[in-house]
């Protein structure tokens, strides 16, 4: 841990920054303005992570569907190619009405269930109250 710390702070130093103070060999302080762009925190980072698995979900059915048309196109009539095809085509709608299904199910869960105070990424940033509570 302290070799990821102190390549960090080596990367850090890199930076043309003028806050930067080391505290000791674990901490860094930074300032964001000084950066500038914001450092995300954990929630904002599973919230991407989550988003993003549901876009390249929808990308990969919506290709394959795509895949599936372009082989009935060429299957020339023959009927394995065209049934081959039809399967694809089947697969596609069947993932792509899953993945709906699964975004409207956390959607549900975060709007009516948790009443936005539990969030898992869809419709507002992630949170987990336990590690909101102060510390004692």
């Amino acid at each position: 841990m302290k070799t990821l710390n102190k390549f960090c702070f080596f990367l850090l130093s890199l930076l043309p920054l003028q806050k930067v103070m080391a505290v000791d060999d674990s901490q860094v302080q930074v300032n964001e303005g000084d950066l500038g762009f914001k450092i995300p925190n954990l929630g904002e980072i599973l919230t991407f992570v989550i988003r993003f698995f549901f876009v390249l979900a929808g990308l990969a059915a919506l290709l394959y569907l795509l895949l599936g048309a372009l082989s009935w196109i060429t299957s020339g009539g023959n009927k394995e190619n065209v049934e081959k095809a039809r399967d694809k085509i089947q697969a596609a709608i069947v993932g792509m009405i899953v993945i709906v299904l699964v975004v409207a199910l956390i959607w549900t869960l975060e709007q009516v269930v948790f009443k936005e105070t539990l969030c898992f990424g869809i419709s507002c940033p992630i949170t987990i109250p336990s590690l909101l509570k102060p510390a004692p």
